[in-house]
């Protein structure tokens, strides 16, 4: 069996298939996503923007001319924002939040939307946001079907369409210009070699799914069984449920887990959320901290702060500060350059050994 260290995954290269690098900060969330663009009263540190992976030899790009859209000044245009989850969600505070912060550095007119976690209502949000003059779009799809009439709506218009965090199931440089994201897969085998060194790879652990519907849920449940399948047979996953990505539900799942599988010894969270939701379930049957080792997805400040003080076992980054990648992609294209097809972002993760001095870097 292979194992892993805590300071050897903070190393791990990610794998890519894609993208010109770049590197760039962002001013980090605000309490609500509603609050106004010029709210910077919770700032993180220098160096916790979103940097972009070296991309593989012919990783495909798009140009403005290919994708037939018209040349632009970014600063004379509308861009139109949808957000997709409630915002109750700390990745969606700051990913709002980032894009706010940098529509405003660059003073770009922004018009935003909130689809409540309908995705019905999203897609009328974005149709909406074009029928109010945006000249282009940023989209954090809740589903990665089903976009076809947004398409056709915006091919109408000729605006190009950057989507973040989520793949929307279409062609790009067609229907959309960039996809931008964390590889899924990769942070699911990372979090798969956090939790064979946490379990000594061996015994039973759970995963508490994300949404269904989209593509992280599926990428990152299966860059986990993967890894564990081929590095640890011994650890095996005996429960699966679905937690919506929602910190409630991950605490009634957890505890329909203890119920069903009371020796169980680790759970992965598809991220923070879910994984916070399991830390109060435990905590309410009377676990203690480390009887069931906890690995989650994203890096919010309460889940490092779980590691601290020992429920959390280890989180995997996964960085939502998209404003400033987002807008250069678009000055970029709007400008006649050349574009990746697909951004893929370099992310960190955290552990026993950096959660107390890194945690001016979570969100």
């Amino acid at each position: 069996m292979q194992r892993t260290t805590h300071r050897r995954l903070l190393a791990r290269p990610v794998v890519v298939s894609l993208a010109a690098a770049v590197a760039l900060t962002a001013t980090s969330c605000a309490k609500s996503e509603d609050d106004a663009a010029d709210d910077t009263s919770s700032s993180a540190s220098a160096d916790s923007g979103q940097k972009v992976a070296e991309p593989k030899p012919g990783s495909k790009t798009c140009t403005i001319d290919a994708f037939g859209g018209e040349k632009l000044d970014l600063k004379n245009a509308t861009v139109g924002f949808s957000q997709s989850e409630k915002a109750a969600n700390p990745f969606r505070i700051a990913e709002t939040q980032s894009i706010k912060d940098e529509a405003k550095a660059r003073g770009v007119k922004l018009l935003t939307a909130n689809a409540q976690s309908q995705f019905s209502k999203q897609i009328s949000d974005v149709q909406d946001l074009l029928a109010k003059g945006a000249d282009l779009l940023v989209i954090a799809p809740l589903n990665s079907d089903g976009w076809e009439p947004v398409f056709k709506a915006a091919a109408a218009k000729k605006v190009p369409i950057v989507t973040i965090d989520r793949k929307i199931n279409a062609t790009p440089c067609k229907d959309y210009v960039s996809f931008i994201a964390s590889d899924f897969v990769e942070q699911g085998k990372r979090a798969a070699d956090q939790m064979i060194e946490e379990t000594g790879g061996k015994g039973e652990v759970a995963i508490l799914l994300g949404s269904a519907g989209n593509n992280v849920t599926t990428e990152r449940t299966k860059g986990f069984k993967d890894q564990i399948a081929k590095e640890a047979p011994g650890l095996k996953v005996v429960f699966e449920q679905t937690g919506d990505f929602a910190r409630e539900k991950g605490q009634q799942v957890t505890e329909q887990l203890i119920q069903s599988k009371p020796g169980i010894k680790g759970i992965y969270a598809e991220n923070d959320e879910m994984g916070l939701g399991a830390v109060a379930a435990l905590k309410g049957a009377g676990k203690k901290p480390g009887d069931v080792k906890i690995i989650t997805v994203d890096g919010t400040r309460n889940a490092v702060k779980g590691i601290v003080d020992g429920w959390i076992s280890g989180v995997i980054e996964s960085n939502p500060r998209f404003g400033p990648l987002a807008f250069q992609t678009l000055d970029s294209f709007t400008k006649g350059e050349e574009v990746a097809q697909d951004i893929v972002i370099e992310d960190g993760a955290y552990g026993p050994d950096n959660a107390k001095t890194d945690i001016g870097k979570a969100y």
